[in-house]
């Protein structure tokens, strides 16, 4: 099983390459994290919203790998805490199919997108590149949850 990282925005800053490549690199072999930075939709002067949203959603379905689950990560989607997530992970690594973790753009996942799931890190508006971030450590405190690691001290007083 492998988790893509499918992202609307390529050019993030330095802090968020290290960030996502230092939590990226704790993982094990058995739960590879690959990251795709999907091209933003060309804006100009005269804007079009819905016509972003449609394209960079295309792009997004022409980058899932096909019989990935599908998850969009969206602020209205189930919250989850680190335990349940580490459950959840669990449950795909059960189904052996690869899992597809979808990132709008700047004005969202295009409402036609199907996902299989709808999953929000936070009821927190988050800038798209502190989500980059957040997922890559919450990905990584799931699985240290799963090996039993010290990482997680989760219900400790």
């Amino acid at each position: 099983m492998r988790l893509w990282v499918l992202a609307i925005g390529s050019k993030m800053p330095a802090w968020v390459e290290a960030g996502v490549a230092e939590y990226t690199a704790r993982m094990p072999p058995q739960m590879r994290v690959e990251w795709r930075a999907l091209p933003l939709a060309r804006r100009g002067r005269s804007g079009d919203p819905v016509r972003w949203r449609r394209e960079e959603g295309e792009r997004i379905l022409a980058a899932t790998p096909g019989g990935a689950e599908r998850v969009a990560l969206e602020v209205g989607g189930k919250r989850l805490d680190s335990e349940a997530l580490a459950q959840r992970i669990d449950t795909w690594f059960a189904g052996g199919r690869d899992v597809a973790l979808w990132i709008g753009g700047p004005e969202g996942l295009d409402p036609a997108l199907q996902p299989d799931w709808r999953w929000s890190l936070s009821p927190l508006t988050l800038a798209h590149p502190v989500v980059r971030v957040v997922l890559a450590e919450q990905l990584y405190r799931a699985w240290s949850i799963q090996a039993r690691l010290p990482y997680h001290r989760g219900g400790e007083e």
